[in-house]
């Protein structure tokens, strides 16, 4: 278990073995045991569908602020707008806001720039000082002309800062908003002008750009945020002016802004959740609450394909109070609160805070309502401020300016409230595409076949079905062997409770090339029994011809890393895993959900590197070593009398 010091810690990991209790308790009981479970099948008719097999995965980053941003700007990004990140994120060299001169050591293939809609490009239009994102003449002229924009001008001059920050925290919290409001001609225009800059550095084929923001609502210091995101160009994007948290704090509201768009303009558009984990449990409604009915649930399945699992603000995919007997549920865990630190964290606020959990309330909820509300893909992404899209743990540029690389920046605080310590060095998403143009990559996200990384760039593809050998694994055509028998992640597959086989999975992961070895594969299983979300972590395949060992569990893969020099070998773990894993305990009339963890061995975490490159001790308060990994989209499985098919129940 890795042992993490946190403010605000929820009660002591000594208690996580006992039965999860409290209001979900009904929905939610975690049952887990960690096994090994091989084997072959024999074949069983196919479910998947015809279509090219899909050969190459794109790297990328859904979400990332600049200077357009008023918090990153107050943070001290007063220079790196859109068009640095565009430019970093595709391989070129940036100077940093301190003074550093940054580069990825690999591009990566798309980015979307996702500033706050609430005051978008306010601070970069009053600025005395102009950047490559400075808004044209006229639209500071607009944003001087408000009563806000004169405001903040004067703060600038005065340099209070602060003053702004707080201006735009409590608008943004506010319901209804404040007044200090921009007119609706220079919102317009500021997020035409953002959206531009997206066209011009989009390059299909080679880099593409993703034209979005975040809608930033926080309800009694609580995170609701999501991504906005769009799958069309400036001219489209831009027709109708962002839709922010000042507009409305309710995501039901936000959905119905995305429903105009299409309408209006034609054009394709989504909301990605992130950091639930900073919610306390009020992001995600549950079954039996007021807000989740039949047509909330359709809204949310419909506008919200996909939920960050990963980022600087923690890892959410799952928690050691939700999976006591899971030794990898405690990575990178913020469990501090909300957003704003006004509320502690308690127990019951967990179980729809966390991805693995909320599978399980999804389905539950299938089963009452006709309709999953949270039937997401996985991704992950950075959400730094400083325009640097950064999520290697040896080349980490933190969340804002004053969480750079620096001698101190370990013993500092995050925007003044959380330690920079604590900070993930997370995270990128996978994207499974014909072309790394707009069109393909959004395709591949509504559809959800995507993956999260905390980091690294392991190659993972996973398919489910019916009839597979193991054979394919091997095969030249794997991929397209996998479509035509099964489906790929965030598919799903449908049987009758006639039906007499048994779910399998094709896994195989390859490591980053520039990387650490991998230590095993696992299946993550969730299904509801008699009214109860149960799960269970299966090893299916490991590095070493390492087993099960005496006591039942399997054996550590070993570690490599020397903390003074933050360094590993790779003289342990695999560089390439794959098997075919059979449910054994597959049962036709259960609801079910599967998706793949993928463990790297021990390598030195962020912190450590800091310490190793400025001579200093690693901070007490975090793991000195990670364990890197990535997740796969889920795969449901539904008995077909779910749907539409007969009761097989009797």
């Amino acid at each position: 278990m890795l042992a993490t010091e946190r403010p605000m810690l929820v009660p002591p990991r000594e208690n996580a073995s006992k039965p999860f209790s409290g209001p979900c308790a009904a929905v939610l009981m975690t049952v887990l045991s960690v096994c090994a479970d091989f084997g072959i099948a024999e074949p069983s008719p196919g479910r998947g569908v015809t279509r090219p097999a899909i050969e190459r995965v794109f790297w990328g980053d859904l979400h990332l602020h600049s200077n357009l941003s008023p918090d990153a700007y107050i943070f001290e990004n007063r220079m790196l707008g859109p068009s640095e990140a565009y430019q970093f994120a595709a391989g070129e060299s940036v100077l940093s806001s301190t003074g550093t001169l940054a580069k990825l050591d690999r591009p990566l293939d798309f980015l979307a720039v996702t500033d706050h809609a609430e005051y978008l490009g306010v601070f970069a239009s009053v600025a005395p000082v102009t950047s490559s994102s400075t808004p044209a003449k006229y639209v500071q002229q607009l944003v001087l002309g408000s009563e806000v924009g004169s405001r903040w001008a004067k703060y600038m001059e005065a340099d209070q800062f602060q003053k702004a920050r707080d201006e735009f925290v409590e608008n943004s919290s506010s319901d209804p908003a404040a007044d200090a409001v921009l007119p609706d001609s220079a919102v317009l225009a500021l997020w035409q002008a953002s959206a531009k800059l997206a066209d011009q550095h989009n390059k299909p084929g080679e880099f593409t750009t993703l034209i979005g923001y975040e809608w930033t609502s926080m309800i009694d210091g609580n995170n609701f945020h999501r991504v906005v995101l769009f799958g069309d160009d400036a001219e489209t994007a831009g027709s109708l002016a962002p839709f922010s948290a000042m507009d409305s704090r309710d995501v039901a509201d936000l959905w119905g802004f995305l429903e105009r768009y299409e309408a209006t303009t034609g054009g394709r558009a989504m909301a990605i959740p992130h950091n639930s984990n900073l919610s306390n449990g009020r992001m995600f409604p549950a079954l039996g609450t007021e807000k989740m009915s039949e047509s909330y649930a359709r809204q949310s399945a419909r506008w919200e394909p996909l939920f960050e699992v990963t980022q600087v603000k923690g890892d959410a995919e799952t928690h050691p109070l939700l999976s006591p007997d899971d030794p990898f549920a405690d990575f990178e865990t913020w469990d501090a609160g909300n957003i704003l630190a006004t509320q502690e964290k308690t127990p019951h606020m967990l179980v729809t805070e966390y991805a693995r959990s909320l599978l399980g309330v999804g389905i539950a909820t299938r089963d009452a309502l006709g309709v999953n509300p949270y039937q997401f893909g996985l991704v992950g992404s950075t959400d730094s401020h400083t325009a640097l899209s950064t999520a290697d743990a040896r080349n980490y540029f933190g969340k804002f300016a004053d969480s750079e690389p620096s001698i101190d920046r370990t013993s500092l605080l995050m925007a003044g409230r959380w330690s920079n310590a604590i900070m993930s060095s997370s995270g990128y998403v996978a994207v499974w595409a014909e072309d790394n143009t707009r069109e393909a990559l959004f395709d591949a996200l509504q559809r959800r076949e995507v993956y999260a990384s905390t980091g690294p760039r392991i190659t993972l593809r996973l398919f489910a079905g019916w009839g597979f050998t193991g054979e394919e694994l091997d095969d030249a055509d794997f991929a397209a062997q996998g479509y035509s028998v099964g489906v790929p992640m965030g598919g799903q597959l449908t049987g009758s409770c006639e039906e007499t086989g048994q779910i399998s999975i094709l896994v195989k992961a390859s490591r980053d090339p520039m990387g650490a070895n991998l230590d095993r594969i696992q299946i993550v299983k969730g299904w509801m029994d008699q009214g109860e979300l149960r799960e269970r972590v299966f090893d299916v395949a490991l590095s070493n011809g390492r087993g099960i060992g005496e006591d039942g569990q399997v054996l550590e893969v070993g570690n490599t890393v020397d903390i003074q020099s933050a360094t590993y070998a790779n003289t342990i773990g695999a560089s390439e895993l794959g098997t075919l894993w059979i449910d054994r305990h597959f049962d036709p009339e259960q609801q079910a959900f599967y998706y793949a963890r993928v463990l790297e061995i021990p390598t030195p975490r962020w912190t450590t590197y800091d310490a190793a490159a400025f001579g200093i001790p690693p901070p007490d308060n975090v793991p000195k070593t990670v364990q890197q990994r990535v997740y796969s989209s889920p795969v449901w499985y539904e008995p077909l009398e779910t749907a539409a098919g007969p009761d097989c129940r009797g």
